[in-house]
């Protein structure tokens, strides 16, 4: 199995959620809403999944083997970890590219008018 497609949705500077992401699986099946989560001591991957009549999150779809899932939480954490380096490279870019400020005209003074 191969990760034809992957697609960080949405990013949250703030907060445990990290990013929202969407895979596609052999070009055959995209899974949605896959959620990259700062845990204590490292980012994990946290599958789609929703909430029973009991109040219980349980797991929509997700890896069936330890390696499975180490598989996708590999991929997709590099993937990640891609695009905050890239968003972290463009902000720097833009940061020491901005024209200095040229230093503001004094204003003329107004012109008095006789009445």
């Amino acid at each position: 199995m191969e990760i034809t497609d992957l697609k960080i949705r949405k990013m949250f500077p703030e907060g445990r959620l990290r990013a929202i992401v969407s895979i596609t699986l052999d070009q055959m099946l995209a899974v949605h809403d896959i959620k990259v989560v700062q845990g204590e001591n490292r980012l994990f991957v946290a599958m789609p999944s929703r909430q029973d009549e009991a109040g219980i999150f349980r797991d929509i779809v997700h890896p069936i083997t330890a390696s499975a899932r180490q598989f996708f939480e590999t991929q997709i954490v590099e993937a990640y970890q891609r695009q905050v380096a890239l968003m972290q490279a463009e902000a720097d870019y833009r940061s020491n590219k901005e024209p200095e400020q040229a230093p503001a005209a004094e204003a003329a003074p107004a012109e008095e008018t006789e009445a």
